[in-house]
């Protein structure tokens, strides 16, 4: 390993142990140098919370580019971090006790515009706390940070946090918690932004499944046999490969007005429990308004999902696009055709976000109890969300087919009900009838997660959005 050189100041005998013993521990191969494999390797084995382009980020204090950081820059950087990291504590240790609590925690996400119920300031200080004292000193504070990727305070304690929700398609978010300085410079439609973006193209690249899902859960039954090859193989024969992604368009054309939508209502609805400010919004609040704007914004946008469907199932040349189809389906069959599937759609929202969510938290708090409360990774937490998800699916799946098969449905042929519609289901098919298209909805899930967390955090830096 390289030799601290004479220059170096302000590092005592104990430091110099304890910071060769950091340097050895990330120097995965032990060749003196930590290149980017050694620091991946050694961020997932030492429990550290990461981000996406975390490694990146942290080589980027590589001072002669070449690839590897030595002891000499590591030394650098550990220095000055750790200076802003001192400075940091300080900040938040208000009356200067060398200690942070719970309420010292509320009191400095509350002067960034982010309000803290108590339950979630004792979480976080369970992920630094070493003996269980509810407290974080000065050592606790520093070895959970040292590694983190940025200096910026209010980096810091979003890494900290680590909250973000983010859409992926079909369920209803959760939106994050804007501070009042993003509120007021109109940085949250950069969020919005980066979102859709993440939206758009999880959905693009998910497109064919999804598309494959409507097909099963219209036209398949006991009878025609129809599945995930010969559906895939029947979209090829009737219009190639481009059909894969019909209705696709208007699927990412309603990304933007939906988020809009929903984090507006999300705002108005939070401030109702709010009240007078004078209580904290707690998970539930958060839950109850996160469901509500789910279901604002779904009321609003609805016919857009109507016309999705349909295009999602046109022959080829049925449609020239989207408005002509708008026009046909108004004509042929008029204005209330535009919010059928409504309440099955509306009634699934519920089951869907609460046990998504339930089981999200559920599945981290296991995680965190197993791992001595450590932060877990991106790969745990998007390990969450796929289980969560797709738990939340099956509780709301039948639904969400019924939904599909009203608004498929052309008037012409008959006038069904949502009982209606399930009542033949099971009479024609069992209740496995109400999980049609299933199987390829769970295959879009991880990828479709994946995508959407790794678009929305370069875009997100992309529009330069630090998070708080």
């Amino acid at each position: 390993m390289s030799q601290i050189s004479a220059d170096q100041k302000n590092v005592t005998s104990a430091e110099k142990e304890r910071l060769s013993a950091l340097f050895e521990k990330i120097d995965r191969n032990k060749d003196g140098r930590i290149d980017i494999d050694d620091l991946s390797e050694a961020l997932q084995s030492m429990n550290v919370p990461t981000v996406p382009g975390h490694a990146q980020e942290f080589m980027k204090h590589d001072k002669d580019r070449d690839g590897k950081i030595d002891f000499q820059e590591f030394l650098q950087y550990v220095q000055e971090h750790e200076d802003k990291l001192r400075l940091y504590f300080r900040r938040i240790d208000v009356n200067q006790d060398g200690i942070i609590d719970a309420a010292e925690i509320q009191e400095s996400f509350r002067k960034l515009g982010a309000n803290l119920d108590r339950t979630e300031a004792e979480r976080l200080l369970k992920r630094m706390d070493k003996d269980g004292t509810l407290k974080i000193d000065w050592d606790e504070w520093r070895e959970y940070l040292v590694l983190s990727p940025s200096t910026d305070f209010s980096d810091i304690l979003h890494y900290w946090r680590h909250s973000t929700i983010i859409d992926i398609g079909d369920n209803t978010i959760i939106p994050d918690d804007f501070t009042e300085k993003e509120m007021q410079t109109g940085m949250w439609w950069r969020h919005l932004v980066a979102g859709g973006a993440a939206g758009a193209v999880s959905r693009t690249a998910t497109a064919p499944l999804d598309r494959l899902k409507v097909l099963l859960q219209v036209h398949a039954s006991s009878k025609n046999n129809l599945g995930i090859v010969t559906g895939f193989k029947q979209m090829l024969e009737e219009g190639g490969v481009k059909s894969l992604w019909r209705g696709n368009g208007i699927n990412v054309i309603k990304i933007a007005p939906e988020s809009a939508l929903k984090f507006m209502a999300y705002e108005q609805v939070k401030k109702l429990f709010k009240g007078d400010g004078s209580r904290e919004i707690g998970m539930m609040d958060r839950f109850a308004s996160g469901s509500l704007a789910g279901v604002i914004s779904q009321t609003a946008i609805y016919p857009m999902e109507v016309l999705k469907t349909r295009l999602a199932l046109r022959k080829t040349g049925q449609y020239s696009g989207i408005i002509d189809c708008a026009a046909k389906v108004y004509k042929y069959e008029g204005a209330k055709v535009f919010y059928k599937g409504y309440i099955p759609n509306i009634l699934g929202i519920i089951p869907y976000a609460g046990i998504d969510l339930a089981i999200y938290e559920t599945l981290k708090k296991f995680y965190m109890s197993k791992n001595k409360d450590k932060d877990p990774g991106i790969f745990v937490l998007l390990g969450c969300g796929t289980i969560s998800s797709t738990c939340g699916q099956l509780a709301s799946y039948p639904l969400a087919l019924i939904r599909t098969r009203l608004q498929a449905e052309v008037s012409s042929k008959g006038k069904n009900t949502m009982t209606s519609i399930f009542k033949k289901i099971i009479k024609e098919d069992g209740p496995s009838g109400l999980y049609r298209g299933l199987a390829p909805n769970f295959l879009k899930v991880a990828p479709a997660v994946s995508i959407s967390y790794v678009i929305y955090e370069q875009a997100r830096k992309a529009l330069g959005v630090t998070m708080t």
